[in-house]
């Protein structure tokens, strides 16, 4: 696996892993991010939280996809490709599996471009899935023990970082 560098950073990687995961976890803005680390006695603005999203959010995002078991054969019906006309198609429909997505793109009032959602999308999907538990389906102790292993796995990718 390749290292992240810190190196020519102001702040700790314990600090700048904590802004990033705060940011892709939680459905927080840069500068509620900022506020939360302002508090802590961490003086940052929202721009490094921002740069720091971007640069390291998508390495994060690759290590915690490798770490994850490899699907099996089994499809999910409400994310399909189909053919129209000879053309594929991306159907895709907004339900409950997709609201942090949808709270998170209101919240930013849509995005600016097809690459910019694109970047977002593929880190926020890594980071969140890997801490998103159905809590109703399970008892506490179940829950706990699953928080417990995605907070593992967080520490394993960031111990590598």
């Amino acid at each position: 696996m390749n290292m992240i560098s810190y190196r020519r950073h102001r702040f700790p990687a314990e600090i700048i892993q904590h802004a990033v995961w705060l940011y892709f976890r939680f459905s927080l803005s840069y500068r509620d991010v900022e506020d939360l680390l302002t508090e802590r006695g961490v003086e940052v603005s929202y721009e490094t939280v921002r740069r720091w999203a971007l640069k390291f959010g998508l390495d994060y995002a690759r290590k915690l996809r490798r770490l994850r078991p490899r699907p099996d054969g089994r499809w999910h019906l409400d994310e399909v490709f189909v053919s129209i006309n000879g053309k594929r198609m991306y159907l895709w429909r907004a339900e409950n599996s997709h609201l942090p997505v949808r709270q998170r793109e209101r919240r930013m009032q849509g995005f600016k471009s097809a690459g910019s959602a694109q970047r977002f999308l593929s880190t926020h999907a890594a980071i969140y899935n890997t801490f998103y538990v159905q809590r109703h389906l399970i008892t506490r102790k179940t829950m706990r023990q699953f928080r417990g292993d995605a907070m593992n796995t967080w520490r394993t990718v960031i111990a590598t970082a």
